[in-house]
């Protein structure tokens, strides 16, 4: 049995000392471990909205596809490897550069088509955020030495068709069963919902949370 050790690399990213640029980049690479656990979890614990659901299950799906695919193609990644100490993982597709681009894909989509749960009609948080930041991520892999150029393109090339594809599964087939995932036993456990089909949900809520407060049934015991 191999007595080498191995390092969790979940947010070890490292950067040259001194490289202002190179320390930014590093942030920006952490992107993806942000959305996941600070937008994910957090919508999960506190919105329960079924159309953010399936919007993560679609980037988990995307991301086994592109570990599948590294795990059959092997490719080694650059040799600024050895620094890094990554040299016994493979580089093609880039898992980061297909995260964010099936991210700002179906974001991208889900605002268009008024479906998301917040930004409904500020599609300008698409083009000044969201695919800034995707782009942003794939030029860090390959700055700080994890990706080639081709790795990272073939990664954003990926999460662009998956995103897109996910999006189509989801709006043509899945949604149309959300009020029966509403209705379920596991959904009315949950509290799972979907809230898409209301214009401004923000003014929704603070309307019903408003008159909830004024309704006698309402009122939390002390």
């Amino acid at each position: 049995m191999s007595n080498q050790l191995r390092a969790v690399t979940l947010t070890h990213v490292r950067y040259r000392r001194g490289d202002q640029l190179g320390h930014f980049l590093a942030w920006i690479s952490l992107v993806p471990v942000f959305i996941s656990f600070g937008g994910f979890v957090s919508h999960f614990m506190f919105r329960r909205e079924l159309q953010g659901m399936f919007f993560a299950l679609g980037l988990l799906i995307s991301q086994f596809i592109s570990d599948t695919i590294k795990i059959f193609v092997k490719q080694a990644r650059p040799d600024t490897c050895i620094l890094l100490e990554m040299c016994d993982s493979h580089g093609w597709p880039s898992s980061h550069s297909n995260y964010m681009f099936f991210f700002a894909t179906y974001f991208t989509l889900v605002t268009y088509y008024k479906l998301d749960i917040l930004f409904r009609k500020q599609m300008w948080i698409v083009g000044l955020v969201v695919w800034p930041l995707a782009l942003l991520t794939m030029y860090s892999r390959v700055y700080l030495g994890y990706h080639t150029v081709a790795q990272v393109f073939a990664g954003a090339s990926l999460g662009l068709f998956l995103g897109g594809v996910w999006f189509w599964v989801v709006y043509s087939k899945i949604r149309l069963r959300f009020p029966a995932i509403e209705e379920s036993s596991i959904g009315r456990l949950l509290y799972l919902k979907d809230t898409s089909h209301i214009p401004n949900i923000l003014e929704f809520e603070y309307e019903n949370a408003r008159a909830a407060r004024r309704h006698p049934s309402y009122k939390r015991s002390e």
